[in-house]
Order: structure tokens, then C-alpha cells, then sequence
């Protein structure tokens, strides 16, 4: 019997093999590069803003939960003009400039240069409640980081089309010795959300004035990283390509169709072992018919068979025998009315006689004549 940890070592392997032939994904770089030069002669803006390359994985199977995947690049996906805002903790006894002078001192002290903006929960609660406030902010800023102590008071104060978009704030531990290299890697690098909606998800791993040993050793990296932490056993990466916003997706990875097959034995397996449980237990049953059958044969043998006779339907329906009562109310019709004769009893002579006297009592008070 092998150990829980070599087995969860034995599928983080099978999920790192995904052999990428460097030769064609420079290819395939270099191809898309040369599309969008070619582009930029029409628009001289597209290709000086830096127009992302992004990864497309196609996977076997759709997983069972979301999960987001972060990847370290070794080169910055991002260009110098991207903007990082930064959401932080209230501090006690401070306003909100105080706590933004706060902050902007201790990203400097650590070495953190990257981030543009810096506003306090306090400031996202009040100045940013309105719809078209956070529509103007999402627009404003390219990436957003927020301190992972407040990260679950977002999103009712952020509203949906951060998430839709997914510029959703990344966590990070502002109190971390090694807050710098951090925010470095989260900044430059780039994340996947794996979802359970389909079997497609994107990440950008580039930008179009990198050079193509840059990006695809940037490609490398990620799919690599994705592979091996992949909540999914076996090999459940099918197709990867690599495109642009404006470019066709061009393939740098086909999986084997024999690969796909072993995915569904497991299931066949598991099929066939309920199959076999279940035939066990009608074969049970079987046999415990066939030895009260066998037991039952000497008495219905000794039996005559019976003959199927056509039955009769009367045409009237028979009647059935009322249960006697010791004094049941009996019908009396008067005209077009029908009433129910109680049973006389002492009790009903005595209530009789009382109601005619109550009766003659309100005949002598009430006054005669017109």
C-alpha cells in the first residue's frame, strides 16, 4: 500500500507532462508578432500600447469547482504605463490621508514602485458608492491589489463588473518581510481561473513589444505551472493556443487522443463494478426464488389449475348492508323540503317543552293589532 503523499506526488507528475515543442511555439510567436506589425501600419497607436498575448487552454473534461491559478512569469507581462491601484486597511485613530501617507511610506521603505494609487476602505465606502464612480475607477486602473486582511469586505462594495471583468483585487500580506518581490510577482505575473461553466479559460502571459525568446519562455513557464497545479488527475490539458485580441488562435499544442481515452476507464471501471454488485444480488434472488419455487412444486402440483371464467357485471350495483345504529335519524318530506327526524328521547320532549314556553313569553310582550 502506498502513502496518500506519493500518490498526490504520482498525479501532480502525470499533470506536469505536457511536452512543449519550443521550435513551434517560437514559430507561432514570431507569427503572431508579424500580424501585428502588420496591423500597426493601419493604427501606429496599436502596437506602442502594448496589445496583450494571452494563452487559450482547452481541457478533456470540465472541472467539478472553480479555482484561480497564479502564475509566475520570468518576464513582466506588463508594460510601464499599466496602472496599480491598492486597497488597504483602515487604521485606527488616522483619516484617510493619514493612512494613504501611511502606506505610501511603507511601500517605499520596501521597495515597491509599481503602485500608482493607494485608497483606504474608508475612501472606496464613501466616495465610490455610486454605480458610475465604480464603473470610472474599474476603468482608471489596469491591475488591483488589496490587503488580504479586508479582501472578504470587497466585493459588496466593488460591485459586479470588477468580477465580470475579471480585474477582481488580488490579496496580498502587506505585512510580509518580503512585501517588494511580492507585489513584483504579482504585478508582472499573471493568473487563470479554471471555472466549472465550460472547458475553455485565458490567461495573458505577454504584450506585443516583447521579444519572442520573452514571450515564449514566458509561455513555457505558464504552462507548465498550470499543468502541475491543476486540481484534476491525469493529463486534462487537451488543446493550448496562443492569440491576441485581434488575431486567429494559433495551435502550439495538441493533445493525444489516447490520453482522452484513459480518462473515461476509470468510469468504465466503476460502471462495470456496479454492474457486477448489481448481478450479484439478482443472482441472490434468484436463487432464493428458485428454492421456495422448488419447495412450493409438490402443493401446486396437487392443486387444480383454474379455469378464467368471464364475470358478469350486474346492472345494478349491489347494495351495501348499513351498519345499524341504536336510534338512527330518520327523513321525513313535507312538501319540497325534507327534513330529519331526531330519535325521541327525554332529553329532546324536555327541550321541546322549554322552547314553547321561551316562544309564548315573546308572543305576550309583543304588542298586538296594527
Amino acid at each position: 500500500m502506498r502513502s496518500l503523499g506519493t500518490r498526490e506526488a504520482d498525479g501532480m507528475a502525470e499533470n506536469t507532462e505536457v511536452p512543449l515543442d519550443r521550435a513551434q511555439v517560437k514559430k507561432a510567436v514570431q507569427a503572431l508578432q508579424s500580424f501585428l506589425k502588420s496591423k500597426s501600419r493601419e493604427d501606429v497607436l496599436l502596437l506602442d500600447d502594448g496589445e496583450p498575448i494571452s494563452l487559450l487552454f482547452s481541457l478533456w473534461k470540465i472541472p467539478r469547482q472553480t479555482q484561480t491559478i497564479r502564475i509566475p512569469l520570468p518576464h513582466g507581462q506588463r508594460s510601464d504605463t499599466d496602472q496599480v491601484c491598492l486597497f488597504t486597511k483602515d487604521e485606527p485613530r488616522m483619516t484617510a490621508e493619514q493612512n494613504q501617507r501611511f502606506y505610501r511610506k511603507l511601500l517605499e521603505e520596501r521597495g515597491v514602485t509599481s503602485v500608482s494609487e493607494i485608497i483606504p476602505l474608508k475612501t472606496l465606502k464613501k466616495e465610490y458608492k455610486p454605480h458610475e464612480a465604480k464603473r470610472r475607477l474599474l476603468g482608471n486602473f489596469d491591475v488591483f491589489l488589496s490587503d488580504e486582511r479586508i479582501r472578504r469586505l470587497l466585493p459588496s462594495h466593488l460591485g459586479k463588473h470588477f468580477y465580470a471583468t475579471k480585474k477582481m483585487p488580488i490579496s496580498i500580506n502587506l505585512q510580509s518581510s518580503n512585501l517588494g518581490r511580492n507585489v513584483q510577482r504579482l504585478v508582472q505575473g499573471t493568473r487563470l481561473t479554471v471555472t466549472n461553466r465550460g472547458s475553455c479559460s485565458m490567461a495573458r502571459v505577454a504584450h506585443a513589444n516583447m521579444t519572442a525568446d520573452e514571450v515564449t519562455e514566458n509561455v513555457e513557464a505558464a504552462v507548465q505551472t498550470v499543468a502541475a497545479k491543476l486540481r484534476m488527475k491525469g493529463s486534462i490539458v487537451k488543446l493550448i493556443h496562443l492569440k491576441s485580441l485581434t488575431s486567429v488562435a494559433l495551435p502550439i499544442y495538441t493533445s493525444d487522443l489516447r490520453r482522452g481515452r484513459v480518462l473515461q476507464r476509470p468510469q468504465e471501471k466503476t460502471t462495470k463494478g456496479k454492474k457486477n454488485e448489481a448481478g450479484d444480488e439478482t443472482t441472490k434472488e434468484q436463487k432464493k426464488k428458485k428454492k421456495q419455487g422448488d419447495d412450493d412444486d409438490d402443493e401446486e402440483e396437487e392443486e387444480e389449475i383454474p379455469q378464467l371464467v368471464p364475470i358478469e357485471t350486474p346492472s345494478k350495483r349491489p347494495r351495501m348492508q348499513k351498519p345499524t345504529r341504536p336510534a338512527a335519524a330518520k327523513k321525513v318530506t313535507t312538501g319540497s323540503k325534507v327534513t330529519t327526524r331526531s330519535p325521541v328521547t327525554k332529553a329532546s320532549i324536555k327541550a321541546t317543552r322549554k322552547a314553547g314556553r321561551v316562544a309564548q313569553r315573546g308572543r305576550r310582550k309583543v304588542p298586538g293589532g296594527k
